[in-house]
């Protein structure tokens, strides 16, 4: 019988991109797979379960900026496992030579077989578990004979929105030849693909050996793994125990990664390198990449019409209202995306959900802070969300986890006025501790030495009334912090 190791599968989630297609819901701070998209669960947290059948825990890359976020996801699944945090994007080649390097050594380190990694974007929405297992399993045979093995998703339509992948001749293996890998094309030219046969949309799944995909990074992009090497020839390590699991923070050395060029691998490798092999997925599948893919995940209506919360459609057709804050009416209207959040409202035709992200880019250009942050603030600590602003005072809503405290800090130029809502908090402030329940208050001065900490099982939440001459985020001198963040910075 062959060792099990021998066949097991490495799952590797990329949990980089923007989604600016989906903004407003969608930023630089809470990018889509971290946002609860269906049955109130991030796509993330829905790739975890998926790729948990595959049975070993996996490797997610990630910005270090959203490790937080990653961490939550793997908690939301009960699951452990390593965090690569990368201190800047750069593109998918990177991102999973750093996987490729970190399985291959750590599997030399504990005398295991060369490993087999299956690359997953963390954004996708994928439904049948079962039927993507065994489309991976289908796979194995080509990977473990030397191969790079990609997955492409039978197409229901000609889809501009994806690339295609020209499946050749079948492989004694069972796969197909990966002939050719065809760019997003024009409507046209999608039909013609169609028409023609054999195309299958590019899902950007992979599944290699970790000394396979190493290998074809030598022979097409050197440069790229050189940098990735010396990034990890010692990286930073910290672990984080949750429970029963534990999750490992693995920390790149900066300098090294960022003088690394960004490129996706399917123009690093995939294109160039000989030996890829593809594999059919005729399950249901999105890159959930725009509104129009998101309105197709929920019911339609007789009128072509789909709705998510609160959103209220008369007398309209083929319109689709995001609203989970607050009613949202749409009177007599047609091919309109609508998406509201608290601080955005997006009002687009459905034929051009593809330049959500031009219009984003725009607003950034401008300056518009809506472009990149949400009025609700993930923080590694909880949220705070600013609810009312006006000259010379701030109201904030902010949430802190069981057992989390912020940095011990003061501020030059705001008092602050805390109000407990619910929970319990501990409150330093100069040379005092003490602890303040729901219905309580307290003051801390400007300039004041003081910390929040969250003591109890529940959630801490909380009112606070900032009043001062200046009010901005950057305002903070920190002392003391768990999360490693610096001690002038722009967040609290």
């Amino acid at each position: 019988m062959p060792n099990a190791d021998l066949f097991s599968i490495t799952p590797v989630i990329l949990c980089g991109g923007s989604g600016t297609r989906l903004w407003p819901l969608s930023r630089q701070s809470l990018p889509k797979q971290f946002v609860p998209l269906i049955g109130n669960q991030s796509l993330l947290q829905l790739t975890l379960q998926r790729v948990a059948a595959l049975g070993r825990s996996p490797i997610a890359v990630a910005a270090e900026a959203h490790r937080f976020m990653v961490l939550e996801a793997f908690q939301a699944v009960s699951s452990g496992g390593t965090l690569l945090l990368e201190p800047a994007a750069r593109n998918t080649a990177a991102a999973m030579a750093l996987a490729a390097l970190h399985a291959q050594a750590l599997a030399r380190a504990e005398g295991h077989p060369d490993p087999l990694l299956l690359f997953c974007p963390a954004d996708h929405h994928i439904p049948d578990t079962q039927g993507f297992v065994d489309t991976v399993q289908r796979g194995v045979a080509a990977a473990q004979s030397g191969a790079i093995v990609t997955f492409g998703v039978v197409p229901s339509f000609p889809s501009t929105a994806y690339g295609y992948i020209e499946q050749g001749p079948q492989r004694p293996d069972g796969s197909h030849t990966a002939s050719r890998f065809i760019e997003k094309p024009a409507a046209a030219e999608a039909r013609q693909l169609l028409l023609q046969g054999g195309m299958l949309w590019n899902a950007g799944i992979f599944l290699a050996s970790a000394s396979t995909l190493i290998q074809a990074l030598v022979d097409h992009a050197p440069d790229i793994l050189q940098t990735c090497e010396a990034a990890m020839a010692a990286p930073q390590r910290e672990t984080i125990s949750q429970g029963t699991q534990a999750v490992a923070f693995v920390r790149p050395h900066a300098d090294s990664f960022l003088a690394c060029r960004a490129q996706s691998i399917d123009y690093a490798v995939m294109e160039p390198h000989r030996n890829v092999a593809v594999v059919p997925f005729s399950g249901r599948w999105s890159d959930v990449g725009s509104w129009n893919a998101v309105a197709e995940l929920t019911p339609a209506d007789a009128q072509g019409n789909h709705s998510v919360g609160q959103g209220h459609i008369h007398q309209a057709r083929n319109t689709f209202v995001h609203a989970p804050h607050r009613p949202v009416v749409a009177l007599g209207t047609k091919d309109l995306l609508i998406i509201d959040t608290p601080d955005a409202v997006l009002v687009a035709h459905r034929d051009r959900a593809e330049e959500v992200k031009d219009v984003v880019a725009r607003l950034e250009q401008s300056g518009v802070a809506q472009a990149l942050t949400h009025r609700k603030v993930a923080r590694p600590w909880g949220w705070y969300d600013s609810i009312d602003l006006g000259e010379r005072f701030q109201v904030k809503r902010i949430g802190v986890k069981p057992g989390a405290s912020l940095s011990l800090q003061k501020h030059h130029h705001r008092a602050e006025h805390w109000i407990v809502v619910k929970g319990t908090a501990e409150v330093t402030r100069g040379n005092e501790t003490f602890l303040l329940s729901e219905n309580q208050s307290t003051y801390i001065p400007i300039g004041q030495l003081h910390r929040l900490h969250n003591p109890g099982r529940m959630e801490l939440e909380m009112i606070e009334v900032q009043s001062g001459s200046y009010l901005g985020e950057d305002d903070i001198v920190r002392l003391q912090d768990s999360y490693g963040r610096a001690q002038h910075h722009h967040n609290p």
